[in-house]
């Protein structure tokens, strides 16, 4: 998961980050001490562009499994305002701590260089993967 982590914590078409992996992360001291072999497999983060991008962006991946359940063997995606939550309007979602960007993602055992380049659209042959992070962002 660190390694997912790193990468998105460094694209430009990434908003935010949270994982307790970043030193940036408010309780990063104390998750370094508590869990010293990693900080677990979910994070989330927040793509630039809103509801459109996060739907466009999940659509396109092909390793991940786009699914709400985690925890599992295989890595997972979702974007909540475009699925879980797609019923709630910009307000509502970010009175209940779901923002139009957020995209939760769960790690499992797939190769973390697989999972990177399912991701990555420099190293990318998946055209889809090329053009997700291809849009006109709604947030500066």
């Amino acid at each position: 998961a660190q390694r997912i982590v790193e990468f998105l914590d460094a694209a430009p078409e990434v908003a935010w980050v949270n994982h307790p992996g970043l030193a940036s992360h408010p309780d990063h001291a104390r998750a370094a001490r508590l869990m010293p072999r990693g900080c677990g497999s979910m994070v989330s983060f927040g793509i630039r562009g809103g509801r459109a991008a996060g739907k466009r962006f999940i659509e396109a991946l092909g390793v991940f499994s786009h699914l709400a359940n985690v925890g599992d063997a295989k890595s997972l995606v979702i974007h909540p305002a475009s699925t879980t939550h797609q019923q709630m309007d910009a307000a509502s979602l970010a009175a209940a701590g779901v923002g139009e960007e957020m995209i939760r993602v769960s790690v499992g055992l797939e190769d973390p260089a697989d999972l990177v380049d399912d991701l990555s659209p420099e190293h990318s042959d998946n055209k889809n993967c090329r053009e997700r992070w291809h849009f006109e962002s709604q947030e500066e």
